[in-house]
Order: structure tokens, then sequence, then C-alpha cells
């Protein structure tokens, strides 16, 4: 599917969202139920690896925290006597971490650890997401981020979509759960970042064709959902097919023991693309990045064709720019640079000395 037939579709599916209206979508009923089929046997194929349940992550992180993983609550003042910034995750076993066994893997320690390094601020991080979870979970989990209101998060980063997709939710319905979530925690005073539905095609054991069928399918839904949260004042990260190249060429490396969720190395990678977009958010990321770049191909579009530029690219971030514009809203499509990130071991476990 070409980039402008995808943003139509995008836009079909954002504007049924916000109106109303459902339908399975354009992939067509009895070729997602293939789909379902086909992701259902591998599955039981490959089982749920050897932990059922991703590791808890909650905890402390970073510069004065009392260890730097999985780390309880409480405490932690930078050398600046600023309070820890709050991160919460939100969504499916992707957000949670499931597929390895020690809590420092999970996408959150990570992403945890690689923000108090550029913050130099110890960070409280809370994982809300839960194994299994479609859209229509993020209202619970929601409630949950949201029950203390005198400890607004920070940040909240979503990842959500792929089990809607082998689960049949037709995409509006996805789309308005979504939009519903990033607005809540947006009125409520906190960034949201979400990364977008992976691309189900990386699945080792689908076969062709459905793994086409499944990369379509994966990348409409992206591109919807990219465009109902960047209308909501959220900033999206295009997941999509980031780690297909390293699945073809090692999938024993970077997929985990269930070849169905992702590795340590695999989270690694993801989390190495959403971090500079959730510094960008809370103003940490360097002044002269904020700026596109033209040589990176970065730059001002239609909310709709950016979402679609973003679905065919992984790591690509998209976030609201212009508010109106001949062909509506208008958004910011960045591809940003990536920086390495500090293990959870790595991260400072106290305060360093002030330099003078």
């Amino acid at each position: 599917m070409s980039s402008m037939s995808r943003a139509r579709a995008a836009r079909r599916i954002a504007a049924g969202a916000a109106y109303g209206g459902g339908g399975i979508g354009l992939v067509g009923a009895a070729a997602v139920g293939l789909l379902v089929a086909e992701v259902q046997l591998a599955k039981r194929h490959v089982g749920n690896g050897h932990s059922p349940h991703p590791p808890s992550a909650d905890g402390l992180y970073g510069w004065g925290s009392p260890r730097s993983s999985a780390a309880g609550s409480g405490g932690g003042y930078s050398v600046l006597g600023e309070p820890p910034l709050r991160l919460v995750m939100l969504g499916d076993s992707t957000a949670a971490g499931q597929g390895v066994h020690r809590s420092r893997q999970t996408p959150g320690a990570l992403l945890a650890s690689g923000l108090a390094a550029v913050a130099e601020r110890p960070v409280q991080l809370r994982v809300v997401a839960l194994p299994g979870a479609q859209s229509d979970d993020l209202d619970r989990q929601v409630a949950l981020t949201l029950e203390d209101h005198d400890r607004v998060p920070d940040i909240c980063v979503i990842m959500i979509g792929a089990n809607d997709v082998t689960h049949r939710m037709p995409p509006t319905r996805s789309v308005r759960y979504l939009s519903a979530a990033v607005r809540r925690l947006r009125t409520a005073g906190a960034e949201v970042v979400v990364g977008t539905c992976p691309d189900l095609g990386t699945i080792e054991p689908v076969q062709q064709p459905l793994r086409w069928l499944a990369r379509r399918a994966s990348r409409q839904l992206a591109a919807a959902q990219t465009i109902g949260v960047v209308e909501q004042g959220g900033r999206t990260v295009s997941l999509g097919d980031l780690l297909g190249p390293e699945f073809e060429a090692n999938p024993r490396e970077l997929f985990g023991p269930d070849n169905y969720h992702p590795s340590a190395e695999g989270y690694a990678t993801a989390a190495m693309a959403v971090l500079p977009t959730v510094c960008a958010a809370l103003g940490l990321w360097p002044a002269d990045e904020e700026r596109p770049d033209a040589s990176r191909r970065e730059g001002f579009l239609p909310v709709a064709r950016a979402a679609a530029e973003a679905a065919d690219e992984a790591g690509t971030e998209v976030t609201a720019a212009l508010p109106t514009g001949p062909r509506g809203p208008w958004a910011l499509l960045k591809r940003r640079r990536r920086r390495r990130l500090p293990t959870p071991e790595a991260a400072p476990t106290t305060a360093p000395e002030p330099s003078v």
C-alpha cells in the first residue's frame, strides 16, 4: 500500500473513531479471521516462554536512588534537590516487558534509567500495563495512573495495538479508546508518548501470505493511532518493523524465548527509539534537535500524511504542529538520533559530588 493510500485509510479510521462507526476495517473480516487463526496457532506453537508474568519493574531509578533496578518507592533526590520525575508505562505485554526474566530488561526500566541519565534526576517508575490488554483496557489503566491527584505523572508511555489486530477489534474502536486515554492524561497534566502498533508481520511463525496481511493491518492501525494521538496533544513513535531486519537476520537473538515477544535486546532497541521523544516531551532534548532537519527528511506535513510516512519507517516521531491548514491539522515529523541507553545497573545509585 502506498503512503498516500495509507494516509487516506488512516483518515477514514480516525474520522470513524471521532464521529462513531465501526466495522472490521480495510483488511476485511475474512482475511483478519485467517490472520487471527494463524497468530493463535503461532502462540500455541511457541508457548509463552519460561515465565507467563513479566518481572515487576516498579521503583526508583537513577540519581540518588537507593538501588538502580526495581527499587520500591520513596526517597531519591538529585544533587539539586529536585524530586523524582514520574514515569508510567501503560498498554499491553510489550509495555509490561513480557518475555524477559529481569526487571532491568523491561522497557520501563530501560526508559527510566535513560531518562534519569539525561535529566540528572531520579525517575520513579510505575507499570500499569497488562499482558494481553487491548485498547479498551486503557480506561482502567488511566484510572489507576490518575488515582492520586497529588502525584500526576510527568510522562506516560503507552504501547498498544497488537492485541487489537489479533482479536479483531474494529480499528475505529481501537483508536477511539486510545484517543480518550491520551485526552484524559493530557487534561490531567501529563505528557504522553505512544509507541504505535508494532508490525505483526515480524512474528516468525506467521507465514506468507498472512505475514503480508499482518503487516498491512498493523501499519493501517499505527497510522490511524498517530492521527488520534496527535489530535489529543500526544506524540507518537512508530515501532513498526523497527526490529524487522534484526529479526530476519538473527531471530534467536531479538525474539524472546517464546519467539513472540521481544527479548532483552529487542526491548532495548525499542526503548532507544522511544527515549528521545520522551526526553523531548519533557523539554530535555537539545534545542538544536528540535528544529526539523531537511537532510533527515524531517518537516511539517498534514497529519495524515505524516502518520502514513511514520507507519512506513520505524522510529519516526510525529507531534502536533500547526492546528489548521488547507488539508486539516499539520504535524511535525522527526527522525531523531538515538542515544545508547545506560543499563539500570550502570545508573548512579548515589548522587554525585557537585562540580566546583
